[in-house]
């Protein structure tokens, strides 16, 4: 399994235009295995995302490390079969930005994704794949503003009353690309836990059915984490290099 942590500056990523032969050539087979994961999960909406085609590791210069990616739009059908036969067009990637949010004492908020979830029941940092709202001025696509939008949707959480590093932390697992920005937040993890599980509470339809606080690197054995989660939270919670084993 490859798998990669680093930071870099700032992101710079572009809409392109894209034919994705995986896409086209098995369109009738990505149909039917659509409709069938419809018919477990009718909350599942077919709308349109955006996914990497190319991306580049460079030095701007002025010296800062970029992550330089051309992302194009498809349909959730299509990513959706893509990821569930494991990644089969090697050459497109799903990058998405989450907030790390951090309480005061150093534990980090997770969210479990509710039953209308592709992923439902995981743990993950607020966030979501980006889509074309996330397309600004000059063809930019703009990965700070969906974070933003998606911890505000998700946990009602301002990203303006956290102070933000500098940098982004990018793990790449396979064919993720997760771009984290950590978010201090001056509230203990108690409060700061409360007050997404009262907005949730509130919510009509919330897209997450829990949040939780973890702090230690012995709770990263948790199956409902992904692995670029587990390899994030080891660094940031000061924990060894190694992933740890789960049970089961």
């Amino acid at each position: 399994m490859t798998l990669e942590i680093v930071d870099v500056d700032r992101l710079e990523c572009r809409i392109v235009d894209h034919r994705w032969g995986f896409a086209e050539e098995r369109s009738a087979m990505i149909d039917d295995h659509w409709e069938e994961r419809r018919r477990a999960n009718p909350a599942l909406y077919d709308g349109s995302v955006l996914l990497a085609c190319r991306v580049a590791r460079v030095i701007g210069e002025d010296g800062a490390r970029i992550l330089r990616m051309s992302l194009f739009k498809t349909r959730f059908s299509r990513f959706l079969v893509w990821r569930d036969l494991g990644w089969p067009d090697k050459s497109i990637y799903n990058c998405f930005s989450m907030p790390a949010v951090r309480a005061r004492d150093g534990a980090y908020l997770l969210g479990e994704m509710g039953p209308s979830h592709s992923f439902a029941g995981q743990l993950y940092f607020p966030c979501g794949t980006p889509d074309p709202s996330d397309i600004v001025a000059g063809g930019c696509v703009d990965l700070e503003g969906s974070l933003v939008r998606e911890l505000a949707e998700e946990t009602g959480l301002e990203a303006t009353a956290a102070r933000a590093a500098a940098n982004w932390t990018v793990v790449f697992d396979r064919q993720n690309i997760a771009c984290i920005k950590r978010l201090d937040f001056d509230a203990p993890s108690q409060a700061l836990a409360a007050k997404v599980k009262a907005f949730l509470a509130v919510e009509r339809a919330p897209e997450l059915a829990d949040a939780h606080m973890i702090s230690s690197p012995e709770a990263l054995s948790d199956a409902r984490l992904p692995v670029f989660m587990v390899a994030y939270l080891m660094r940031a919670l000061g924990g060894a290099d190694e992933i740890p084993r789960r049970a089961g």
